[in-house]
């Protein structure tokens, strides 16, 4: 983490905004819900070009806005606790986020506007002078430390914030199940691919059927493609008010060999680092899409390291890119493979049924952990390991969406990002 995020948090709040934000920060955090689900129609109803930088189907299931909510107070509160675990964390996780989708400085000055905004009509006449303040220092410090953290990476990606995407060819598409297909992209100007560290995702922009254009993030799901990187789609099925994925549908649909699609240079933190201890790599549905490339990396750099890989499906006809990983792990020493299916076929299939249960495995005491899928499922991971008395700065996760988790995991046992 850079200089820019990592900062005495006691010398950044003024004494009397401290003391406001003491005073009005449960309030605030009770009513952040209804807050920030006010905030957003009233900023893109003035703002609709914005439209273009937000995910309709988060929107519509309100996890946008509760993620921005948790953060939000969280961070306010750690302003002011100096007990709060540290929000370091989170704010690099936005920050490479706003790298992918181009955010730019000015952008800040919206959003302040119209969540302030949003603040005074939900609490009314209890908004003082004095605690609009204070929410606006606390707001400016935190938009402060992400501009300077996205110029950071901006620069350190040679990136130009003002024209961020690339023009990337469909060379080929690979059917891997029935839900799941692989898009493998090559530069379309001909040059070279930007560094890409297993575990990272790029932002697609993408222009749908009825004129409006989505950004999705997906991660560059193999790094051993030479010139071209691979993303893995599964096509996303509407359920708890969300319609079906528009993005997902589209690039299942009608994206073929040849078509162009606008690219970001890649982002995100979920990355091992060099080391020679042990690998647990613990996945369910798409987060496989995370564990092919760290393979591929380890097998390259790293063959006599031991690697662990868990995953769990419904089927193992939903299992994508499977044999995949089993070919690439040939190179690889020591590696071992469970599956659990919800549906197993007792004739054709050894995996176990039911739920994953790292209880059931063995592991080396100095495991480091990387898992990604579904929050639930992560969460049960999570606390598996913690039974077992892996330490939790071993263990890092990764969330395809917006993060509801950060602010919710007590200080003494947070994950590392």
């Amino acid at each position: 983490m850079s200089s820019s995020v990592v900062q005495d948090r006691s010398s950044l709040l003024s004494d009397s905004s401290a003391e406001v934000i003491r005073a009005t920060a449960e309030v605030v955090a009770e009513h952040a819900d209804q807050i920030t689900a006010l905030f957003y129609p009233r900023m893109l109803a003035a703002n609709p070009d914005l439209l273009r930088l937000f995910n309709k189907g988060n929107q519509a299931t309100g996890e946008q806005s509760r993620a921005l909510a948790a953060s939000v107070v969280a961070y306010a509160v750690q302003l002011i606790n100096p007990d709060a675990p540290s929000f370091s964390h989170v704010m690099q996780r936005i920050a490479y986020k706003h790298i992918s989708l181009g955010i730019r400085p000015e952008q800040y000055t919206i959003v302040g506007h119209h969540l302030l905004a949003a603040v005074g009509e939900v609490l009314g006449e209890a908004v003082t002078p004095q605690i609009a303040e204070a929410w606006n220092e606390v707001y400016w410090l935190f938009a402060t430390q992400l501009i300077a953290e996205e110029a950071r990476l901006y620069q350190q990606a040679g990136i130009d914030a003002a024209h961020p995407l690339r023009p990337y060819r469909v060379v080929r598409r690979i059917d891997e199940t029935q839900d799941v297909i692989s898009l493998i992209l090559e530069p379309a100007d001909g040059g070279e691919l930007p560094a890409i560290s297993p575990g990272q995702y790029v932002s697609l922009f993408v222009d749908l059927p009825d004129g409006g254009r989505q950004p999705r993030q997906y991660t560059v799901s193999s790094t051993a493609l030479g010139p071209r990187l691979q993303i893995t789609v599964r096509r996303v099925k509407g359920a708890n008010g969300a319609p079906d994925g528009q993005v997902s549908s589209h690039l299942h649909d009608g994206v073929k060999p040849g078509d162009l699609l606008d690219v970001s240079a890649p982002a995100g933190d979920f990355v091992v680092q060099p080391s020679e201890g042990p690998l647990l790599l613990a996945s369910a549905g798409a987060g496989i899409t995370t564990v092919l490339p760290i393979v591929e990396h380890i097998a390259r750099t790293q063959p006599k390291r031991k690697v662990i890989v868990a995953h769990a499906d419904r089927t193992a006809q939903d299992h994508a890119l499977r044999e995949t990983v089993l070919h690439v792990a040939r190179e690889l020493d020591d590696f071992t493979a469970h599956t659990w299916y919800e549906t197993v076929d007792p004739d054709n299939d050894r995996s176990r049924q039911g739920f994953m249960d790292l209880s059931e495995i063995p592991l080396p005491d100095d495991i480091q952990v990387f898992t990604c899928g579904p929050l639930p499922f992560m969460r049960h991971v999570r606390s598996t390991l913690l039974a077992r008395g892996v330490p939790a700065d071993r263990i890092r996760y990764e969330v395809f969406g917006p993060d509801l988790w950060a602010a919710q995991i007590p200080a003494e046992d947070k994950p590392q990002r």
